[in-house]
C-alpha cells in the first residue's frame, strides 16, 4: 500500500515538472497575464483535435489560484467546447511555472518559458514534456516575423515542429 501511494505521488509530482532545459520565465506578474489569450499554434492532442477559434481565459479564484477556461469551436459538431480548470503556482508566484488541473486531483505542468515581458502580448507554453506546446497571443493574429522567431526558438529547444497545428481564427464580421 505504501509503495502504491509513493508511486502515485511520484507520478503526479512528475507531471508538474518542467521538461529538461525548459526554464520558466522569472519576474512573472500574474495580474498582467490574466485575461484572454488566443492560440496561434499548438501541438494537436485529442482534447483539442479539430478545434478552431481556441482561446484560454485566466481569472483569479477566491482561493488564490487561477481559474482557467479553455474554449474552442468544433466545426464537426457545429458547437463550442469548453473545459474549466484551475491552476496554482508550483513554487513562487513570480516564476511562470504553474500546475493546472481539468479533472480531479490530477495536475499537469504549465510552463511559461517565453513571454513578452514588456507588454504581455505573446507567450510560449510547455506542458510536462516537449509533446505539449502552445504559442499564445493577446490577439487572434500575430506578426509573421514574431511568430517565425518564436517558433525557431521552440524548435531550437527541441519541440517537434512536424506536429504543429495553426489555429484558425475567423475575423469578426465574416
Amino acid at each position: 500500500m505504501k509503495l502504491s501511494i509513493w508511486i502515485m505521488t511520484f507520478l503526479l509530482a512528475g507531471c508538474t515538472s518542467a521538461p529538461k532545459n525548459i526554464d520558466p520565465v522569472t519576474q512573472f506578474q500574474l495580474e498582467r497575464y490574466l485575461g484572454t489569450w488566443y492560440e496561434i499554434v499548438r501541438q494537436d492532442h485529442a482534447f483539442e483535435e479539430g478545434l478552431s477559434e481556441v482561446t484560454a481565459t485566466y481569472s483569479m479564484r477566491e482561493d488564490g489560484g487561477v481559474a482557467v477556461l479553455n474554449r474552442g469551436y468544433s466545426a464537426e459538431d457545429k458547437a463550442w467546447r469548453e473545459a474549466e480548470g484551475r491552476a496554482y503556482f508550483v513554487n513562487s508566484s513570480n516564476v511562470g511555472h504553474l500546475k493546472v488541473s481539468f479533472f480531479g486531483p490530477f495536475y499537469g505542468a504549465y510552463v511559461i518559458f517565453e513571454l513578452d515581458q514588456k507588454d504581455y502580448q505573446y507567450a510560449m507554453i510547455s506542458g510536462p514534456s516537449r509533446d505539449y506546446f502552445w504559442l499564445l497571443s493577446r490577439t487572434p493574429t500575430m506578426p509573421e516575423a514574431v511568430k517565425r522567431r518564436l517558433l525557431a526558438k521552440a524548435e531550437a529547444l527541441g519541440f517537434p515542429m512536424d506536429k504543429l497545428v495553426t489555429v484558425v481564427h475567423t475575423p469578426k464580421g465574416s
